[in-house]
């Protein structure tokens, strides 16, 4: 019984400590892609704050594109929409993401693909 009780405390105090890891992304992970999205998609591991975070796209030419506000799907806060404002041309992207959980902990990380 006791050992039950401690293998369950240590279960929760890792959940309690967990960080918001990437798990998804549209557009893919080092793809190259026909169609330009028109819109940034982000699964994480847990659900993060809007308010505290930010994805970001920079073009080809390193410069920043711009994008609409982050935005949560409806009713799951572990997925963050980023639209895109206007049409991406040919080349590589670069999306760079800082995100703060609901416990508080930050993370960051980015990730590339190419439009054809």
């Amino acid at each position: 019984m006791a050992t039950s009780a401690v293998l369950v405390a240590g279960l929760m105090s890792q959940q309690a400590f967990a960080h918001a890891h990437l798990k998804t992304e549209t557009p893919t992970a080092d793809t190259s892609i026909k169609t330009a999205p028109t819109e940034l998609s982000l699964g994480f591991s847990e659900g993060i704050e809007p308010n505290f975070s930010k994805v970001t796209l920079s073009g080809p030419n390193k410069s920043q594109v711009a994008t609409g506000a982050l935005v949560l799907a409806a009713n799951d806060n572990t997925q963050a929409i980023v639209p895109l404002n206007t049409p991406l041309s040919a080349g590589k992207y670069t999306v760079s993401w800082k995100v703060v959980s609901v416990d508080g902990h930050k993370t960051e990380g980015q990730y590339s693909f190419t439009v054809q």
